[in-house]
């Protein structure tokens, strides 16, 4: 055969076209660039770019080589050498991958990754080009556990894949070698993604170009509910599936733990909480307030990495690569200790919080990312949480000028406002007290937020629950119809609770209100209309709709990891620590070091000394908060420096510095300027997670994960048998005339056989009869065809029908 004359390869089943042929052209100029394009409708190509210097063409596709070989190997592949070359198939967009890997050009495919691509990364070749389409098709095949993949191949030297087999792979530098990750994995990303980490719904974006996108979770929605359960079989539930089955088990489902995240158990506010919520809030050994379901105790920061968790997967199913590094906001007013703890829910979620930033600011980012400049004011009321935060956008610089809020001031002090006038409307009318009944009051819980969200666009709804409860008499119903001025009446008093803080923050940022050029409304509560209403009378001017109330601060958080990796480059965040920073003198005083406000991240230091003579030790306790009195304010930690040499009092120097970073995450050290000694710690909550029990979390963590996957993988092989049932039944029904009784008989019973094992939970048992009953079915095709030839039969069920016209190729010259 001449340089240049066609020679067809079949690929039977591709995207559905039967024994569809690609022509390719032989040649052996090196230099020559080839594109083969498919005619039938133009949507397919597929492109061999050319191998650049010492790397031998034989290696990379027979196209470019002369040589046009396909394997009909089975598992056999000891006689595969490295001089044997064997066609990519680099075809793009694949459909109906489960059909393509039946056929050995699948594995001719894989057997040219471990020559082609193994051999060009070790010789120094440069063949990017191919690189996604082999990941695409690598992990397609590794997903879907084909035998190929386990028993065929060993490549060690292409990064982020490993493989167990019989073959031996090409030597490789140990460059390569050390970047491998296991087969299964999802090829290693550098995304940083951004992730708003709500009370009562949390959300997750990325920047694509120089845009932030929300990403959808798997249920189809642009939020997640935060809330975690666990339900009667143990299995963990997060987000919407969570809060679907709330009302039939509320004691084992736990949402708005964010309002205890770094707290204490005998915190006042925590102490309120507890009255409020179905679930048990329990105090932990370190004295936190922790959360109890299904007979566990977990941590909030443990509740919230299940959360982030999510979020995670949800950034990982929609980019295809492992993500391991995000930005997660948290409320301005977030105290050091709360801040270190949300860190902590990071690292059990298997995250690299790059940055903690305030939510307020987040959505100041999201708002000014097109060019907008001017003093901002940012009034963010959540699900549990208060901002308020003026900022200052000038020349891509976002600088904040005063933060203000109220951590237990959102959403759903608004629902139990209600739930608390449901109750007693229900007794004063049926003398029965709801309270009492933890099944009702969840359906009570549910019912008022929904009447909350309906009361922002309607004047009046009506709240139905029947068989809310029973007595003597029998079944009960609640029937209350809800006007909005009544609703409004009802929590005034929790909106006029936001009017200080701003007028503080309006004070401490050294501005009045007609110098805020425009006031952003961020959290699903600023929908409420006299919310929008009281704003406007605070500011002097109406809120701009310039955001998206529910989606802002997660894309702020997206733009702060873009702003991190270096994709955007023309912005700067200046943000402040919240609250004032410094330790307990004489008398009890709290002595600020660092004064609310302050841009972070920031350092400074004083000069104590001792309060006693021939003192040896000096015991620090930080604190963090605005009153006078040490006792007042929030104990963050504490630290003894020992070793002082014994002095009058008053004559040691003492140096204490404070160290701000990035994150708002507080180190404290006491230096001993006589003798040179130092003690330091990094703050975290009194309590707080020890290095032991996070790691101890991480791993339970990874327990649930593996567990979800097995579930996951189970679903989807009951769906895959469903469907083959009713693939087969109607082949059977189709052409049960046209084949031998026998063979009915064997499919028959071949599909009874699946059913049963679709009814249990074995995994391998419905894997073994899903292959039985494909292989029965595959008798039908053999049949039809006239004698039952093996090379007609595939490993599905063949429909017949019309053969489809043959996919054309040519050569495109260049």
């Amino acid at each position: 055969m001449s340089e240049g004359d066609p020679h067809p390869i079949t690929f039977p089943g591709f995207r559905g076209i039967k024994n569809s042929e690609l022509v390719v052209t032989r040649s052996r100029s090196r230099r020559k660039k080839k594109e083969l394009y498919l005619k039938r409708s133009n949507i397919m190509k597929a492109y061999h770019p050319q191998p650049k210097s010492n790397v031998p063409t034989r290696y990379i596709t027979a196209l470019l080589d002369g040589q046009t070989h396909i394997y009909h190997t089975g598992k056999d592949l000891t006689f595969l050498t490295a001089n044997d070359t064997v066609p990519l198939g680099y075809l793009e967009d694949v459909a109906d991958l489960d059909k393509v890997i039946e056929y050995d050009w699948g594995l001719a495919i894989l057997v040219s990754l471990y020559y082609g691509l193994d051999t060009a990364l070790t010789t120094g070749g440069a063949i990017t080009g191919f690189l996604p389409l082999l990941e695409y098709w690598f992990y397609e095949y590794c997903r879907v556990g084909h035998p190929i993949v386990k028993e065929a191949l060993k490549i060690t030297s292409y990064p982020r894949l490993q493989l167990t087999g019989n073959l031996k792979a090409p030597s490789c530098s140990s460059k390569l070698a050390t970047l491998t990750r296991t087969f299964c994995a999802k090829p290693a990303g550098n995304e940083v993604i951004g992730i708003d980490l709500g009370t009562t719904n949390s959300c997750v974006a990325i920047m694509e170009g120089k845009n932030a996108k929300v990403i959808e979770n798997s249920e189809g929605a642009r939020t997640t509910p935060s809330v975690v359960a666990f339900n009667q079989k143990g299995e963990l539930l997060m987000g919407t599936p969570a809060k679907r089955q709330a009302v039939t088990n509320p004691t084992n489902t736990i949402f708005g733990t964010k309002r205890l995240i770094g707290r204490r158990f005998d915190d006042p506010q925590t102490q309120k909480e507890m009255k409020m919520v179905p679930y048990k809030i329990v105090k932990a050994p370190n004295g936190d307030a922790w959360v109890e379901a299904n007979g566990n105790q977990y941590s909030p920061s443990q509740v919230g990495a299940f959360i982030l968790t999510k979020m995670k997967e949800t950034a990982e199913s929609y980019l295809g690569k492992t993500v391991t590094k995000a930005v997660v906001t948290v409320p301005a007013y977030f105290n050091d200790a709360q801040r270190q703890a949300t860190k902590d829910a990071g690292r059990i979620a298997g995250l690299d919080v790059e940055r903690i930033i305030n939510e307020p600011t987040a959505a100041a980012l999201s708002y000014g990312l097109n060019s907008k400049e001017g003093l901002i004011a940012v009034f963010d009321l959540g699900g549990g949480t208060f901002d308020v935060s003026i900022l200052e956008i000038s020349s891509g610089v976002f600088e904040v000028k005063a933060t203000n809020g109220d951590t237990f001031l959102g959403g759903e002090d608004f629902d139990n406002a209600l739930l608390e006038y449901l109750v007693a409307e229900y007794k004063r009318t049926e003398s029965i007290d709801l309270s009492k009944d933890r099944l009702a009051l969840q359906r009570l819980r549910e019912a008022a937020e929904k009447a909350k969200i309906e009361l922002s666009s309607t004047s009046q709804t009506d709240i139905n629950l029947p068989f809310i409860t029973a007595d003597a008499s029998g079944a009960k119903h609640l029937n209350i119809t809800l006007t909005r001025s009544k609703f409004e009446n009802l929590v005034n008093h929790l909106i006029e609770r936001t009017k200080n803080p701003c007028k503080s923050c309006l004070k401490d940022a050294g501005v009045s209100t007609k110098d805020v050029d425009e006031v952003l409304l961020v959290g699903g509560m600023t929908r409420v209309p006299k919310v929008q209403e009281v704003v406007t009378e605070i500011f002097g001017k109406a809120p701009s709709k310039g955001v998206n109330p529910d989606e802002a601060v997660a894309m702020g958080a997206a733009i702060q990891g873009g702003i991190l990796r270096g994709d955007v480059k023309e912005l700067l965040l200046l943000d402040v620590t919240p609250l004032s920073l410094g330790i307990e003198t004489l008398g009890g005083i709290f002595t600020r070091l660092i004064n609310r406000n302050t841009t972070i991240p920031t350092k400074k230091s004083q000069v104590f000394s001792t309060a006693a003579d021939n003192q040896t030790q000096v015991g620090v306790r930080v604190l963090q908060g605005e009153r006078e009195m040490a006792t007042d304010n929030k104990l963050l930690g504490e630290f003894d420096l020992m070793g002082i040499p014994p002095a009058p009092r008053g004559l040691p120097q003492i140096e204490v510095t404070f160290d701000i970073d990035a994150n708002g995450i507080v180190t404290v050290s006491a230096k001993d300027k006589s003798t040179g000694k130092e003690q330091q710690i990094t703050i975290r909550s009194s309590g707080g997670l020890s290095d032991q029990e996070i790691e101890k979390m991480v791993r339970e963590a990874e327990l649930h994960s593996q567990k979800d996957q097995e579930r996951k993988a189970l679903i989807d092989i009951k769906n895959s048998a469903d469907t083959t049932i009713y693939s087969i039944e109607k082949s059977l029904a189709e052409y049960r005339e046209k084949i031998p009784a026998e063979v009915a008989t064997e499919i028959e019973t071949a599909v009874t056989d699946l059913r049963k094992a679709t009814a249990g939970d074995n995994l391998d048992e419905i894997k073994a009869k899903l292959d039985a009953a494909n292989k029965a079915v595959s008798k039908i095709g053999q049949h039809m065809s006239g004698g039952g030839s093996d090379g007609s039969a595939s490993g599905g069920s063949s429909q017949g029908g019309d053969q489809p016209p043959e996919a054309e190729y040519e050569e495109v010259k260049k």
